[in-house]
């Protein structure tokens, strides 16, 4: 019984990042069903749709009677590498002060032919780098694809001053987080 318990907890874990509506929680196809309506609704997710759901108030996410069944995730990407990074201030527990994940696809001739490119923590939500995805394609995929990143990439971000980092801090942090993703998804190819 005990790997039901941790598949439950992680299912819980993600649909309560998900319905909490944090600037954190990743982005993915779900879908809300309405106890009045006893219908499903799409919710759209990932990237620059996550700002439908996800509008920085976890009341915009769903109805009061409405309840998270089931999350989707599409594999859009098959036979791609992929690579996730956190930076906190502790280990475990953690609000993120930046996060960072990545897929990279090669083509036949080991160059990128699709990337997807998000960043979590440092907008109101999560936020995919649309110029930086289109200028991997064609890139070799080598320890050098990390060093193709550059600050103007990160300009749709808009990290804030907290408790936990500045918004300077986010941002630098940021760009040496998006390099170490696509650097460890070079490594998978």
């Amino acid at each position: 019984m005990k790997s039901v318990a941790i598949q439950i907890q992680n299912r819980g874990t993600i649909a309560g990042n998900l319905c909490n509506a944090s600037p954190a929680a990743d982005g993915v196809l779900l879908y809300l069903h309405s106890m009045r309506r006893w219908n499903s609704r799409p919710v759209a997710g990932c990237g620059e749709c996550v700002s439908r759901i996800h509008r920085g108030k976890p009341e915009d996410t769903a109805a009061a009677d409405e309840l998270l069944t089931a999350v989707i995730v599409p594999r859009t990407l098959a036979d791609a590498a992929s690579s996730f990074v956190k930076l906190g201030a502790r280990r475990y527990l953690v609000i993120s002060i930046s996060m960072v994940a990545a897929v990279v696809l090669a083509d036949g001739d080991g160059r990128v032919a699709a990337a997807r490119v998000a960043v979590g923590s440092c907008s109101a939500v999560a936020r995919r780098l649309p110029q930086l995805e289109q200028d991997l394609i064609g890139a070799p995929v080598d320890a050098g694809l990390g060093a193709r990143v550059r600050v103007e990439h990160l300009a749709g971000l808009s990290p804030i001053d907290d408790v936990r980092a500045t918004a300077d801090y986010r941002r630098d942090a940021s760009l040496t987080l998006v390099q170490r993703v696509l650097n460890r998804c070079a490594e998978k190819h």
